[in-house]
């Protein structure tokens, strides 16, 4: 499945605020996620990344 920047993902487990959904704010070699439930972005590489969405 392809991921596109802006789209909202749900993660296995939840960030420490409570929220597991995620909006892409970058698709590449890394992924750039902002958390929906209080902001905070995040960077991972691709292979983390595909791992953690559900």
């Amino acid at each position: 499945m392809g991921y596109e920047v802006g789209q909202i993902v749900k993660t296995k487990k939840k960030h420490p605020c409570g929220s597991n959904e995620w909006e892409i704010i970058r698709v590449g070699v890394d992924f750039k996620f902002k958390c929906l439930g209080c902001g905070h972005i995040v960077m991972l590489p691709r292979e983390k990344a595909l791992k953690i969405i559900k």
